[in-house]
């Protein structure tokens, strides 16, 4: 599959010709539309301009582990509504109704009484706004290097829409008890025809020992709707300050729930560690090669969070062929793809080359 087409898809999957209509708060001075307006944090009418606060929300706590793991508990407070079309499964307060997918636009959703969900604990909501996010987004793309010239003087945000994207944060102590064999490199002289030259060697010992490493709100991506390369480029986002969730944050916008199970990404989250634990393993240690690294892991007060994020999408219009870009809706940070000039490449690579060859000439004729 092309790129192009790969964007395609995912273009497809998260955009909407239609305005997101997943919930619905009606003004009580006009009986208009409220949504949630990030500069303001406080739900703004869009026909009175009316601004009604949220009220006091209280920061997310961490819950049990074991709680994730059984996902026993079944979220009341709201449904789980499935779109037949693209597969997307999304948050619906109690009693309203979706009448399109926010992220194909099509009507084809019915609710899910199989998907049992558990309530998000809280939401970081949007800083910024759409503007913002648009001119974050036009600003990122005109740095690119290698993005062609004639992109860099039009390129335009398209089609940007906020999305809360969900997450899973998780905490442990780890006891880990560890061996393994490294390498250190080192050069001797020997005797060689005539004259002495330099010989690089490898000596190797052992290792064994005891770390413990602590994690705090190691962050893994709950849904595959955006893929998880671009979450990470616009990572981080501040779940520390994330509030309880509440239906308000997400009027006017869309919102998404996990598809990934909570054991799923917790063995995730396990992997992460494991390669944070290895490395302040070998910090400890000088030197060059590993050879083995065995660890024994504990994990102790496991705890997590289930949190929504904010995350503007939207996509680049160039040559007839769009790029998709992600914008974190907390402090405006960018990532996503751009088109590439292969001319500037070819020169970049040209460069490089004459510079091996420069270096080449010069050690074998000095």
């Amino acid at each position: 599959m092309s790129e192009n087409q790969v964007d395609e898809k995912i273009e497809q999957k998260l955009y909407s010709d239609d305005n997101l209509d997943v919930s619905i708060y009606k003004c009580p001075n006009c009986g208009g539309e409220a949504v949630f307006e990030p500069k303001e944090q406080k739900l703004k009418c869009l026909y009175c301009g009316g601004l009604f606060e949220i009220g006091n929300l209280a920061t997310t706590k961490e819950r049990d582990l074991d709680e994730l793991l059984s996902e026993g508990q079944v979220w009341d407070e709201a449904d789980v509504y499935q779109c037949k079309t693209c597969g997307a499964k999304e948050i619906i307060s109690s009693g309203e109704v979706s009448h399109k997918c926010s992220f194909c636009g099509t009507s084809n959703i019915v609710k899910s009484e199989e998907l049992p969900g558990i309530k998000p604990q809280g939401i970081t909501p949007f800083k910024i706004d759409k503007f913002g996010a648009s001119a974050s987004a036009v600003k990122w793309a005109k740095k690119k290097f290698y993005a062609p010239r004639a992109f860099k003087k039009s390129v335009k945000a398209e089609k940007i829409q906020g999305l809360y994207n969900p997450v899973f944060t998780f905490d442990a102590l780890t006891q880990n008890l560890y061996n393994g064999k490294l390498g250190k490199r080192y050069t001797k002289h020997v005797y060689r025809d005539g004259k002495m030259v330099p010989v690089q060697e490898v000596r190797y010992f052992n290792i064994s020992g005891y770390q413990e490493v602590t994690f705090d709100d190691l962050l893994v991506q709950a849904s595959n709707a955006i893929p998880a390369q671009f979450i990470n480029q616009i990572a981080p986002f501040p779940t520390k300050e994330a509030v309880e969730y509440r239906t308000e944050f997400i009027r006017g916008y869309g919102a998404s729930t996990y598809n990934k199970s909570g054991k799923e990404c917790w063995e995730e989250c396990k992997s992460l560690m494991h390669r944070r634990i290895e490395s302040q393993i070998l910090k400890r240690y000088d030197y060059d090669i590993k050879v083995a690294l065995n660890i024994d892991t504990k994990y102790l007060n496991e705890q997590y969070k289930y949190i929504l994020v904010p995350v503007y999408v939207g996509h680049y219009n160039f040559k007839g062929k769009l790029y998709n870009f992600y914008v974190n809706g907390y402090n405006g940070k960018v990532g996503g793809k751009t088109p590439v000039s292969k001319l500037k490449i070819f020169f970049t690579v040209l460069l490089v080359l004459i510079g091996i060859a420069s270096i080449f000439l010069l050690v074998e004729f000095t």
